[in-house]
């Protein structure tokens, strides 16, 4: 099956579950992209300064360019909308693709979430029914979980957040439970050199800019630190934890009793219902569906649940939707008001 063929399909399948047409804006205001995740994200877009002075760029993704339509709009309540067209975005690898044919399908400003969720997953299965493929493989991951295990670590405050916001950034993830097993930042003697900086930063003028931030922001962030101190023990440990929980990997009706041995074994106060999970089943059609706490880490906006389906074509396994459950990203982009927002895209480019 061609890909035009393949996306009017796709398109009528996601129609006929009562999702609406929209139409999204090609070109984004690039400060949107850049507040929401920061100048590291800048390095993937396309962008350009209009004849005014704005930064504009190339939607590097769909969803945000959604999200802003539902914002710029003042949108209100509960919204089934499905969208097309092409993301852009410069690539690190020759084999990736800088144009990216995707649909995508969502729901905002609903009160029922995990409703939402079954219903965001039943509509990508649905879209199965459209390819020929001879077996496939459903993942379920989930975001909230892994930030509620955080929150229960023995370790101190700025260290949740660094590790929580950082989840997605997989190398530098790494980097900082190294940073936790080996307790290079608490060794003695970088303590007395970050003091001595400390002392040596009081004595400047707390508006002066170093490395993007202000002398009093950093002296703020030292002396969080040396109020609430990290043991070097409790880095240890907590970087073990960790990485046993990312590695938990099960057939999806054993994930919430594999989950909650975890948590007694290593004495964490958590406990995950067996319904907590959208899917229940470990084989839906041609597909083994499976939980893995580790996933989730390709788009930084994710906040709960999250799923992607790989169907095997001959000998190939390939990607063919992801989606999730992003419910602090327009908030993010600028709603005074925390939304829910859960969706899925297909990818078109795969051959």
């Amino acid at each position: 099956m061609n890909s035009k063929n393949l996306s009017e399909k796709v398109l009528r399948s996601v129609k006929s579950k009562g999702f609406k047409y929209i139409e999204l804006p090609s070109v984004i205001e690039a400060n949107h992209i850049v507040q929401r995740s920061g100048e590291n994200f800048r390095k993937f877009m396309f962008s350009f300064t209009d004849i005014n002075g704005n930064e504009l760029c190339l939607r590097p993704d769909l969803t945000i360019a959604s999200c802003l339509r539902y914002l710029e709009n003042n949108l209100k309540g509960k919204e089934k909308i499905f969208y097309s067209g092409q993301a852009y975005r410069k690539v690190q690898s020759k084999k990736d693709k800088i144009i990216r044919n995707q649909i995508g399908f969502e729901i905002l400003g609903s009160k029922n979430e995990k409703k939402d969720d079954i219903e965001i997953i039943n509509s990508s299965l649905n879209i199965l029914r459209n390819i020929k493929y001879t077996s496939g493989k459903l993942t379920i991951g989930n975001i909230e979980i892994f930030n509620l295990l955080i929150s229960k670590l023995d370790i101190p405050k700025r260290w949740k957040l660094r590790l929580s916001r950082h989840f997605w950034r997989e190398e530098y993830f790494k980097d900082l439970l190294k940073r936790l097993e080996t307790n290079a930042d608490i060794d003695p003697t970088i303590v007395e050199i970050d003091k001595k900086r400390y002392l040596n930063l009081l004595k400047k003028n707390p508006e002066t800019m170093i490395a993007g931030r202000s002398i009093s922001e950093i002296l703020k962030r030292f002396d969080t630190k040396i109020k609430d101190p990290r043991q070097a023990q409790r880095g240890k440990k907590v970087s073990k934890i960790i990485k046993s929980f990312l590695k938990i990997k099960c057939p999806i009706n054993k994930a919430a009793e594999v989950l909650n041995k975890f948590f007694k074994k290593n004495r964490i106060n958590l406990a995950v219902d067996p319904k907590y999970f959208p899917i229940s089943n470990n084989k839906i059609s041609k597909l083994n569906v499976t939980f893995a706490s580790s996933y989730g880490r390709q788009q930084e906006y994710y906040t709960g649940m999250v799923f992607k389906i790989d169907l095997k074509f001959k000998s190939k396994d390939i990607n063919i939707i992801n989606g999730g459950r992003y419910d602090n990203l327009l908030s993010d982009l600028g709603s005074k008001k925390q939304i829910a927002a859960v969706g899925a895209a297909v990818n078109l480019n795969f051959k």
